[in-house]
């Protein structure tokens, strides 16, 4: 299979100018509500660094953890099961709803069963399978996958998602009003919720010290799937597991202000057994998680809570898209996990990062996203994975930033040479963010005298 390049796919979605400023705008403000929540909190810092010590901790005994979690969740009635891979995951949950007879499931957001490519499978099997979180539904219907791991539809603006239920429930033409649509949606989900005969739902946190699950949404369609059907079955990483109930509140309320800038979900579902008469599994999936665990370069990406804010701040993100990724999770995040996951298949991803921090800054659980991209850059090279033109590049650059007097040179040289290169010269193959970005205007005067009224200034 062809390496997907994150350079080519990220041109295609800046090639559209106005799009990309609005999917920057609207991250942005996402950023920012995340901020004011931040900090009304005095022990944001606090809460953040137990965050990482309890993850932490959790991630150096998982093996622990995961077997108390087991017999816990089995001492309640729930039934557990273990895969190993992508492969195993979808045939256990076929064969649980071939079991109880089940064709038609109604399913919550869940990226990790968009990771193993549930949908697919299930449908290919006979299975009707329908995502009932808004955003998951709009690209559901236009056979899409979610663009960011809580916003799955930030990408489409509502006129977009007002054609995209003309076309499929048939709503009026032209109006796309946002409460409109919501509640078309709202009357065509509830008949699917009405209908189903199992629901599936991801997992944020499972609590090792009592077998029960957490799942946090907005829209209460978890809640509704869990208590309407008889058969629920949820899907978790191995990482999600956290010691203690008494931790829980520490996440809980990073979680949601990282997210969407809210105090806290509307919704925090605590399932601990199955109601009677019903039945709850979990499965618990592994699928190169292990493999993570094993390296101390990579094992605080298992840290991730899944919120989001990595995205929202990112500035590469930000204006070239989650599917300029080509990975399930896109972002700083996404490039991690991507890169571990399959380094010769994501070698790009590390790339697509400025290293400037902003990811890292903010994780709620102080997964050290940006250090871990730069040390995938260094095994994408040992590896002999980069393109020679761009290796080339980087060995002249560290070359010369060794030396600051070449470094002073080369940047006088640079003063004088850029406003005399052509347009094909800016804007070639290799500068793939040039066609996205507005390079300035060259001035009237020469580079020497703006040079020399910068130092004056400076001076001064």
């Amino acid at each position: 299979m062809k390496p997907l390049k994150h350079p080519d796919l990220a041109a295609k979605f800046i090639s559209d100018t106005e799009k990309m400023k609005w999917h920057d705008k609207a991250l942005w403000f996402v950023r920012e509500k995340r901020d004011i929540q931040a900090h009304k909190l005095t022990e944001w810092e606090e809460l953040r660094a137990k965050a990482d010590e309890i993850k932490a901790h959790t991630l150096s005994k998982l093996d622990f953890y995961l077997e108390e979690f087991e017999k816990n969740a089995k001492a309640n009635g729930i039934v557990i099961h273990w895969a190993k891979d992508a492969d195993e995951h979808n045939q256990i949950v076929l064969d649980i709803l071939e079991k109880n007879g089940a064709k038609k499931l109604v399913k919550s957001k869940s990226m990790l069963t968009e990771e193993c490519q549930l949908n697919p499978f299930l449908e290919k099997n006979g299975i009707e399978v329908v995502d009932t979180d808004l955003g998951e539904r709009i690209v559901q219907l236009r056979q899409e996958p979610p663009s960011h791991i809580v916003l799955p539809a930030i990408h489409l603006k509502k006129e977009e998602v007002g054609r995209t239920f003309e076309k499929f429930l048939h709503t009026q033409k032209g109006n796309s009003d946002p409460t409109y649509l919501t509640r078309a949606a709202r009357e065509h989900l509830r008949e699917k919720f009405l209908q189903c005969d199992a629901a599936l739902s991801g997992v944020n946190f499972a609590i090792s010290q009592t077998g029960g699950i957490v799942v946090c949404t907005n829209e209460g369609n978890a809640d509704l799937g869990a208590n309407l059907p008889k058969l629920h079955i949820a899907c978790m990483g191995i990482e999600k597991i956290i010691p203690r109930v008494e931790d829980l509140a520490i996440f809980t309320r990073l979680l949601a202000r990282s997210a969407t800038g809210q105090p806290i979900t509307a919704y925090t579902s605590h399932y601990h057994k199955p109601q009677k008469d019903k039945q709850l599994h979990i499965v618990i999936v592994d699928n190169g998680r292990s493999k993570i665990l094993a390296n101390k370069k990579y094992i605080k990406s298992l840290q991730c809570i899944r919120c989001g804010a990595c995205l929202n701040t990112c500035p590469i993100y930000r204006r070239s898209g989650g599917y300029s990724y080509g990975y399930t999770i896109p972002g700083p995040i996404g490039s991690t996990l991507g890169a571990s996951h399959n380094i010769k298949k994501n070698y790009t991803l590390p790339f697509a990062c400025t290293l400037c921090s902003s990811c890292t800054d903010i994780c709620p659980a102080k997964v050290d996203l940006h250090t871990q991209l730069y040390l995938h850059r260094q095994d994408v090279v040992s590896k002999g994975l980069l393109e020679k033109p761009k290796e080339t590049a980087l060995k002249i650059a560290t070359f010369v930033m060794r030396f600051p007097f070449l470094m002073d040179m080369s940047g006088k040289i640079a003063r004088k040479i850029l406003p005399l290169l052509p347009k094909k010269v800016l804007y070639s193959k290799y500068n793939v963010w040039g066609k996205g970005r507005d390079l300035p205007s060259f001035p009237k005067k020469s580079f020497k005298e703006l040079y020399k009224e910068r130092e004056n200034e400076l001076k001064r």
